[in-house]
């Protein structure tokens, strides 16, 4: 009996167990698909291919472990350096690498 009630709970909170799961898009991440509304109002082949290089691209990295908005932080940090302009250059440290 309170096996059954516990089950009972369990069923009537399978609601919020995929609550922080990401969006999937045709097994993409749906943060992606930024890109379907380019494509209804430029469609060329220039933008299908680059749409589709973009999804796979997201997608191996995601497979390489990294989600969409951690992918696009690694290509800021990338993209700017080790340069940090938004501090003065008192408070501004070097990275130090313990690993």
């Amino acid at each position: 009996m309170v096996k059954e009630l516990e089950n009972i709970e369990a069923k009537l909170n399978w609601h919020w167990r995929d609550t922080m799961r990401t969006i999937r898009f045709m097994g993409f991440d749906a943060r992606v698909a930024f890109l379907v509304p380019v494509w209804l109002l430029y469609l060329r082949w220039s933008t299908i291919i680059l749409s589709v290089a973009v999804f796979y691209i997201f997608k191996f990295l995601e497979n390489k472990g990294l989600t969409f908005p951690s992918a696009i932080r690694a290509l800021r940090s990338w993209m700017v350096g080790r340069d940090r302009p938004g501090i003065l250059g008192i408070s501004n440290h070097k990275f130090v690498d313990y690993g």
